[in-house]
């Protein structure tokens, strides 16, 4: 069986509702748009924690975030838990990350041979919330409507910075391995290029401002705070949306920059899409274009992420490659699936991870195949909660718990913008018992607060201390030589100029 290269292009913050490949009906995003028509849409693809480091902690142990206590955007992700680096290196992969992880702690590899750029964020605790007085704002990092008002154009920021460097690494990451090839070393790849955009603050260079007119962007409906359920009013008090007025025309230019910001990541997946071609791999990878989580954008009066609501929680998961049948893929499905649907494309077995693994191999939908499974879960431990607020998403239905909130349940099906809490609903009354009776069932709550606020606790101290100077910082250097690089003197430059140029002297494009 051929093992492809796999090459995850990851988003931050993109909720697929505003990609053309996802139905936005003003959204320039052909690269990511060409790629869905020839591979699979997943169209119920969930985070499985609205936050970033959480999420994408998820994502590489193929772990819900309960069971490594990753709880937050400080949370230590263990040198213990295993990845799908660590599995494809072991199956004879060379793996690589260029981009943001947010990993938290002094492992800053977590199973990749090569790490070729720095995180955008801190890798210490310094951001570690208090769920023993939830209801204080930490101004230094929680978000506030501050990037709503100060949306717009520039034609530089630390964001555009990072991901233009993001995609300059991994393209000549991509074209080495080409030499590589060309050198008789063919062991197959995985690249992770991890991109900042469309992340706030919402600030977009001129060429992609461009592509859209203020007639284009539509206003989101807001919902009276009477209708709001109780951890939404907690985050948008957290946020300052309930304190700070926004203009339409605030809210317009801020959706106007989203999505100039997605056209810009479109154009980074048409970067490394054209890398691949360019070394004749294009044929031979799996290309996965996804993001840890959604943006709500003033939907409901909500912004950024951290709800289960369908524009924090869904991402988009497009997959294109060999043996991808082109289609659209209804199940729920999450980010925890990843892992073992990396580890069957590599050859490896359900025996070969070294821990629990909570998702499922999606190969079936990849090729066509029926999948029983029609499920996602989400967990929620960080900023602007006192108590976990856990998600079940199976079939058109989606549950909400937390236990000092009142329930909630969607039918997605009848109602896609979540605007009928059904948990009340005596039509609904059977299922909204089961589903309350499966939350009880798989977690803990007041074990599972117990703990964070325990973590909380220690990380908050340590994060003092390293403040006051113990320790050494985390934050990831990539190593570099430059003695070793381009043509120095104990080099012999014909052969330096030899062996750099690809395709080889006489070779083919």
């Amino acid at each position: 069986m051929m093992r492809p290269n796999i090459v995850v292009l990851m988003a931050d913050q993109l909720a697929p509702q505003f990609t053309g490949a996802y139905g936005h009906r003003t959204a320039r995003t052909p690269h990511i748009d060409a790629l869905a028509a020839r591979g699979m849409r997943f169209d119920a693809a969930y985070c499985n924690a609205p936050l970033c480091a959480p999420s994408r902690f998820a994502f590489m142990s193929g772990q819900l975030i309960s069971r490594i206590a990753a709880y937050d955007n400080a949370s230590e992700f263990p040198a213990s838990v295993p990845t799908f680096a660590h599995y494809l290196q072991m199956l004879g992969y060379r793996t690589c990350l260029a981009g943001k992880m947010h990993f938290i702690g002094p492992d800053q590899m977590h199973g990749f041979q090569d790490r070729i750029t720095t995180d955008i964020y801190p890798s210490d605790f310094a951001w570690t919330p208090d769920w023993e007085a939830a209801d204080e704002r930490i101004d230094k990092w929680y978000h506030n409507m501050a990037t709503v008002k100060e949306s717009g154009v520039a034609i530089a920021t630390f964001q555009t910075d990072y991901d233009d460097e993001v995609e300059f690494t991994a393209r000549r990451w991509l074209i080495d391995r080409g030499r590589d090839r060309a050198a008789g070393q063919a062991a197959p790849f995985c690249l992770v290029a991890s991109f900042i955009h469309p992340h706030d603050p919402y600030v977009a260079q001129p060429e992609f401002w461009d592509l859209y007119k203020d007639a284009m962007i539509d206003i989101p409906e807001a919902l009276p705070m009477a209708r709001h359920d109780p951890f939404s009013r907690r985050v948008m008090e957290g946020i300052k949306a309930t304190s700070v007025a926004l203009t339409e025309a605030e809210i317009r230019r801020a959706r106007r920059a989203y999505l100039a910001n997605v056209s810009y990541f479109d154009s980074k997946v048409g970067a490394i899409l054209n890398t691949l071609k360019e070394i004749d791999a294009i044929d031979t990878t799996l290309v996965i274009v996804t993001a840890d989580h959604g943006d709500m954008l003033g939907e409901r009066g909500l912004w950024y992420k951290m709800t289960f609501f369908e524009h924090s929680a869904r991402v988009p998961l497009i997959c294109a490659g060999p043996g991808v049948v082109p289609g659209v893929a209804p199940n729920a499905c999450a980010l925890v699936d990843l892992l073992p649907t990396f580890v069957d494309l590599a050859g490896g077995d359900a025996r070969l991870p070294g821990g629990p693994v909570d998702g499922r191999s999606l190969i079936p939908l990849l090729r066509g195949a029926a999948d029983p499974v029609d499920e996602a879960i989400g967990e929620y431990c960080a900023e602007m909660t006192p108590w976990p607020v856990f998600m079940i998403r199976r079939g058109p239905l989606k549950y909400i718990h937390c236990d000092v909130d009142p329930p909630q349940l969607y039918d997605l099906a009848a109602d896609p913008n979540e605007r009928v809490n059904r948990a009340d609903d005596p039509a609904y009354a059977r299922v909204a018992a089961d589903f309350a009776a499966e939350v009880a069932d798989r977690w803990d709550s007041a074990r599972l607060r117990a703990d964070v606020i325990r973590t909380q606790t220690a990380r908050r101290a340590l994060a003092a201390a390293m403040a006051a100077g113990a320790g050494a910082a985390w934050d990831y250097t990539p190593p570099r030589d430059a003695s070793q690089e381009y043509v120095r003197n104990h080099m012999d430059w014909p052969v330096v100029a030899a062996q750099s140029r690809y395709p080889p002297r006489g070779g083919s494009v």
